[in-house]
């Protein structure tokens, strides 16, 4: 028993001896081995401008717009325009038909021609003392019942006129010749295009930074990145109680009429004075919830074959704000560091890199989403 117990011990302790000399030997083997360089792409760290800005969408609408319609109800007797058409204050866009009160001012303009023959002949009279004095008083009271029946009739036949209230192009037609339109019934719409305003709504922290003439840029997905530039004309003096927000109003030159009202848009307001920060791809910068990672390549020097030996190694950033492709870093980064834009989930600290720059990420500024179609 003694032996068997001896030579167990001893198969036992061969075993566990030969395991550790195993994962020594291959912990050294390990080790010896380099890490194979990692391909990546690379830019130089560079300063540019940045401005600071505040973004937010809305919509254009018109200066003045509004659908006309009928004041008094009516048959259409006339339209006067064509869809799209622009036209000028006061010019006639509908007209009702409206003879019987043409008729009836006929009647109180001849009413009112008697009477001022009544009153200027009795005025005559007055003169000799042929009669009263109360007869003239009388006369001259009929004499201005009558004009007014008169200005009142004329009121009330303008109204059978839908005109323009002011410049503008109109929109397509909503009634046809012969049709009877009840009181307030719309037969077009008419909207001033330019100048054009925009509403938006902001924080009520920004309005420390918002002023009325500060110039703002406005982009519409019709349009691509064109900006249209404009200018802050009213701020609300009340902020939303519910959404702590206020609301600011811009006006925007229009020439040509691309904007048009209902147009849903985003708005950039320029605050404070340009800085400049380093510029980096976004793909440069790695977000994690520990921070934001950056890899900076550096030379160790000329290895066995002659060629740099070039190494990455991450760095902790502070970024500001974003435009397009663009991240601008506040603070870790020096200009003229050479700093990867692509290939980082293959890097740790100390792995060699071999840079590659035939394809480089996007880096532009105005960059905007591709268009699908």
């Amino acid at each position: 028993m003694v032996i068997m117990l001896i030579v167990l011990g001893a198969i036992l302790g061969g075993l566990f001896g030969f395991q550790a000399f195993k994962n020594r030997a291959i912990t050294a083997y390990l080790a010896k081995l380099k890490a194979p360089p990692q391909t990546v792409s690379t830019i130089d760290a560079a300063m540019s401008p940045w401005q600071s800005v505040l973004h937010a969408v809305g919509s254009f609408n018109a200066v003045q717009g509004t659908n006309l319609s009928a004041q008094v109800p009516g048959i259409v007797q006339k339209i006067a325009f064509e869809d799209g058409q622009d036209v000028k204050k006061g010019a006639l866009i509908v007209q009702l038909v409206a003879d019987q009160q043409i008729a009836t001012l006929q009647q109180y303009q001849a009413a009112a021609t008697n009477a001022q023959l009544t009153y200027d002949r009795d005025s005559s009279l007055i003169r000799t003392r042929s009669i009263a004095q109360s007869v003239v008083d009388s006369d001259q009271a009929n004499l201005k019942a009558a004009q007014a029946q008169v200005l009142a009739q004329q009121a009330l036949i303008e109204q059978y006129s839908i005109r323009a209230p002011f410049d503008g192009r109109l929109g397509i037609r909503l009634v046809t010749l012969g049709q009877y339109l009840a009181s307030g019934t719309s037969v077009v719409t008419l909207q001033s295009l330019d100048p054009i305003q925009f509403d938006f709504t902001m924080p009520q922290q920004a309005l420390s930074q918002l002023k009325v003439g500060q110039a703002v840029t406005a982009t519409v997905d019709t349009y691509g990145s064109q900006g249209f530039a404009g200018k802050i004309t009213a701020i609300s003096p009340l902020v939303d109680s519910q959404s702590r927000s206020l609301t600011i109003r811009a006006s925007f030159p229009n020439p040509g009429d691309k904007l048009l009202p209902g147009m849903f848009g985003s708005i950039t307001v320029a605050v404070g004075e340009p800085h400049d920060y380093i510029t980096l791809p976004q793909t440069a910068v790695t977000i994690n919830p520990y921070g934001n990672v950056a890899f900076v390549v550096t030379d160790k020097g000329s290895g066995p074959d002659g060629k740099p030996q070039l190494v990455a190694n991450q760095t902790f950033v502070t970024t500001g704000q974003t435009r397009g492709d663009q991240i601008a870093v506040v603070k870790g980064l020096s200009e003229g560091q050479t700093v990867v834009t692509s290939g980082q989930l293959k890097l740790s600290n100390g792995t060699p890199v071999i840079i590659n720059n035939a394809v480089q990420p996007s880096n532009d500024a105005d960059a905007a989403p591709a268009n699908p179609n």
